[in-house]
């Protein structure tokens, strides 16, 4: 059998993620088990709509659950207090400016299954994260991106 691609990621993410396991596991689980015991006791299954919600409810948890188990066994975690300064790693914390627009953005570096765009955490593995690896402060880079290719500057880099 071939070896599980590893999953590279912040402790912050480990962190994160054993938190929402430990939440479907001791929680989401008995909350379900109770909703399917409710829906039975309404008798007829076969015409019983909270009881076809609470056993879909139920395999939508445990397959995030495996997911979960999949995930934190093949974790990687960087360790940050390692990391270079000097240059952008996973983990880095980096200012950029767009330099057509003259905007600034901030962006934390992190594995792609702790991306979260909206909130300034891209992927390692997205253009612009892909782009800013192994970069310094004052270099610019070209990134791919939906709108075409975009010129950023790395203005700071931070842990």
């Amino acid at each position: 059998m071939a070896e599980a691609k590893k999953v590279v990621m912040t402790y912050e993410g480990l962190k994160k993620m054993e938190q929402e396991l430990e939440n479907l596991k001791t929680v989401r689980r008995k909350d379900v088990a109770e909703k399917i015991k409710e829906a039975r006791g309404q008798g007829d299954l076969s015409e019983n709509a909270e009881y076809d919600a609470a056993k879909e409810e139920q395999g939508e948890i445990e397959t995030r659950i495996v997911q979960l188990e999949n995930l934190l066994r093949n974790a990687e975690v960087i360790d940050e207090e390692a990391l270079m300064m000097d240059i952008v790693n996973l983990g880095s914390k980096v200012t950029v400016l767009d330099v057509e627009f003259d905007e600034k953005m901030d962006y934390t570096i992190v594995g792609s299954t702790e991306a979260d765009p909206m909130n300034g955490r891209i992927s390692n593995e997205s253009p612009l994260g892909t782009a800013l690896l192994g970069k310094k402060i004052g270099e610019s880079v070209m990134a791919d991106t939906p709108d075409g290719e975009v010129e950023f500057k790395i203005l700071n880099i931070q842990r």
